[in-house]
């Protein structure tokens, strides 16, 4: 089968791998550009070694590394039609949520050619053709959608718009506020940031920091009253 997917992403790019690896036809359609990174560097994963390096690099430093360790293992990725952001990988997942991909074995098939990609789709035309934005049109026997999901907590959670925005993320006081993760009533909105991992990541300490501050407190306030009793005593 011709199977059109619609998404560079993971996701997308794990679909492709599949559709590839079970006799399938797969065209993956590129709208944007992505940052594809080996899964592992020098025998770790590059995740944990870019986790790592954070800890005492800046960001943008890290991002840098990154590209040049995935360049010399993966090649230039723009020659099979993937041009890279102008923002870091770390970078524009810290801004965006957006999270460069980590190849699972589908980019030797891109370059193979036997992974087709394809510009972004405009329409479909007829019951199975496709008509891209530069103007070809291509028929499929099966279109996959892989652009990405939204959090469904304003469905089940009823705080009448205070916590979350429509589309998922922890609203904040202000737009440069970094406390989203902080909500009323003992509320802790751990991962809702819109940054992926990472930010999810950073929530979770400041959040177990923020408990453990408030026990300590209630715990020192409860030494003190004791104290106190008994000099009256």
């Amino acid at each position: 089968m011709r199977v059109l997917v619609v998404g560079c992403g993971n996701s997308g790019m794990e679909m492709c791998l599949d559709l590839c690896e079970h006799g399938a036809m797969p065209f993956m359609s590129v709208r944007s550009g992505v940052h594809v990174l080996p899964r592992e560097m020098f025998g770790a994963s590059t995740f944990g070694i870019a986790m790592k390096l954070l800890r005492w690099l800046p960001i943008k430093m890290v991002d840098r590394l990154l590209l040049l360790v995935a360049r010399m293992v993966l090649g230039d990725t723009e020659k099979h039609g993937l041009r890279r952001p102008k923002l870091g990988p770390l970078e524009i997942k810290n801004v965006t949520g957006k999270s460069p991909v980590l190849d699972v074995g589908a980019w030797s098939f891109i370059k193979s050619g036997n992974i087709k990609i394809v510009p972004e789709v405009e329409s479909f035309t007829g019951s199975n053709g496709v008509r891209f934005v530069n103007g070809d049109e291509m028929a499929f026997d099966s279109v996959i959608f892989a652009t990405g999901y939204r959090s469904n907590v304003p469905c089940w959670l009823k705080d009448d718009g205070e916590l979350f925005t429509e589309d998922g993320k922890a609203k904040a006081e202000q737009p440069s506020d970094d406390d989203r993760w902080r909500g009323p009533n003992g509320l802790y909105r751990v991962g809702f940031s819109g940054q992926g991992l990472l930010g999810a990541g950073a929530d979770a300490l400041r959040a177990a920091a923020d408990i453990a501050g408030r026990w300590q407190a209630e715990v020192a306030a409860a030494v003190a009253g004791a104290k106190v009793s008994s000099a009256s005593v």
